[in-house]
């Protein structure tokens, strides 16, 4: 049985507090909505029940953020897309973004199963005035317990349209991809982080937020060989890390996003309490 589950979310911003609304068809919800920074700022965790997505199941998200408001979006856990039979296996976010707003996409990790075969669609509509701070990341198998990916696809794709589109297949065949240095060398884990903007940043903001994410790199010694972080438009900053194990690749994107949230937007850290569980 192939589940089809689509979840909208609304916030709105009254002067004082962020509001959210949500509505769900299908097993995709909101575990949770929480202020811990204050009215301003909503923390929203996502939860797929069913705890796995496999070949054959569609999960979307639409957000829509009105002026002014400022919504975290997270999940509790891992999103595991399994093995499939043949069918794809399909997610897509899609957010827009007023001017005013901020968004912080921030879920856990992926995982891409042996034999899976998945589309992971993400696109971001970031109006003049919106910044967003994002991030994604890929493991391939279960290193850790010796479940090497060895079958399967997985596609991503990552837009602000008109301005950043990042689109790769990584085939657990491509052994030329995944082993040479060029490409993943030998790593299994993919961290991809952004600050995205709707217009221009200026230089001096860009330079600022290009050395903040340095000087974190340099805190993770063992990752900075296999890190960098640019300015692949006036509009946004990307950093890109190879991990063997989730755990350091996490810690790096956290910190780094710490120090971009204090930096652009005046903001402490503070982490979703669910990271912490």
């Amino acid at each position: 049985m192939s589940w089809h589950a689509h979840l909208q979310l609304v916030y709105t911003h009254d002067g004082h507090t962020t509001g959210a609304r949500d509505r769900h068809e299908g097993p995709l919800r909101v575990l949770q909505r929480l202020y811990p920074e204050g009215p301003g700022i909503c923390h929203h965790v996502l939860v797929h029940p069913p705890g796995g997505i496999v070949g054959g199941d569609t999960l979307q998200i639409d957000a829509r953020l009105t002026e002014g408001s400022h919504a975290l979006i997270t999940t509790p856990g891992a999103t595991r897309f399994y093995r499939s039979a043949g069918p794809l296996a399909l997610q897509q976010v899609h957010a827009q973004v007023a001017g005013g707003a901020r968004l912080e996409w921030l879920p856990l990790e992926t995982i891409a199963y042996t034999g899976c075969q998945v589309h992971n669609m993400l696109r971001f509509e970031l109006a003049p005035g919106a910044e967003m701070i994002g991030w994604e990341l890929l493991a391939l198998g279960l290193p850790a317990a010796d479940q090497a990916f060895t079958r399967g696809s997985f596609l991503q794709q990552l837009s602000l349209p008109g301005v950043w589109l990042e689109r790769g297949r990584i085939d657990a065949a491509d052994a030329l991809l995944l082993d040479s240095a060029l490409g993943w060398a030998g790593q299994r884990v993919l961290g991809t982080l952004w600050f995205g903007a709707g217009n221009a940043l200026p230089r001096t903001r860009l330079d600022a937020l290009l050395e903040a994410a340095r000087k974190q790199l340099a805190q993770h010694a063992s990752l900075a060989p296999r890190a960098g972080v640019t300015a692949v438009h006036e509009r946004v900053v990307v950093l890109r890390v190879l991990a063997d194990r989730v755990e350091p690749a996490m810690a790096m994107l956290a910190d780094v996003r710490a120090a971009w949230r204090h930096l652009a937007w005046s903001l402490q850290a503070n982490p979703p309490r669910v990271w912490r569980t």
